[in-house]
């Protein structure tokens, strides 16, 4: 993944804050056989302690690629919307040859992928992920000795990634004049599609940490 100075994430603070913010669901990439193409699989995940939890069905493909490969890429996007080129066109330039992009947070984890197949490990990784997405504890106990789980658990597989590398990228047009990036989030506000609202909250949380962009 590309990333541009004025992209990069300021901390690694400002990347783990905004997985912990709700994006929890991405996209896990592994090398295919030779000749194919990569495996890739979208899941929600959560972190522990370095690492991200999944788990899938065991009929999924991927496991055969994990085992032939056990070096993978966990991507998580999210906060983009498409910018057009007449809201980024510079002084003296005609709107109409204003040049387009998106923004938009992007977090790749570099990883080194376990399988998980024991009932009892199985069980505790699911109980990591039950607290991660229903804290409330409104569901069965994850026991592998006790229904409903003890009858579902053959039917999945865990995975522990181990996270070796993160790459973090938000692209908000930082090394644009402030009132550039300003004006553009106030428009996405005012356009409010898609995820154009969060788009222009990051833009402006960015701005208020980055400032005038100084290479």
């Amino acid at each position: 993944m590309l990333i541009q100075p004025w992209d990069a994430a300021l901390d690694d603070a400002e990347w783990r804050q905004w997985i912990a913010d709700g994006h929890d669901f991405g996209i896990l990439g592994v090398n295919g056989p030779p000749g194919q193409g990569p495996v890739a699989v979208p899941t929600p995940f959560c972190t522990d302690a370095g690492r991200l939890l999944i788990h899938l069905a065991r009929p999924n493909p991927v496991w055969k690629a994990v085992e032939q490969d056990a070096n993978v890429t966990f991507t998580v996007v999210g906060d983009y919307a498409f910018v057009p080129g007449p809201w980024r066109a510079g002084p003296g330039t005609p709107p109409t040859d204003g040049v387009p992009t998106s923004s938009y947070a992007a977090v790749q984890f570099i990883c080194r992928a376990t399988v998980i197949d024991d009932p009892v490990a199985k069980a505790e990784l699911l109980g990591r992920q039950m607290a991660h997405f229903r804290p409330d504890g409104d569901h069965a106990p994850v026991d592998p000795d006790r229904p409903p789980r003890t009858g579902m658990l053959p039917g999945i597989r865990g995975l522990e990634l181990d996270v070796v590398e993160v790459l973090a990228k938000f692209k908000y047009d930082d090394h644009k004049p402030v009132e550039h990036r300003t004006a553009v989030a106030s428009r996405l506000g005012e356009r409010g599609q898609g995820l154009d609202t969060p788009t222009a909250r990051q833009q402006l949380r960015r701005l208020d940490r980055v400032g005038p962009w100084k290479p």
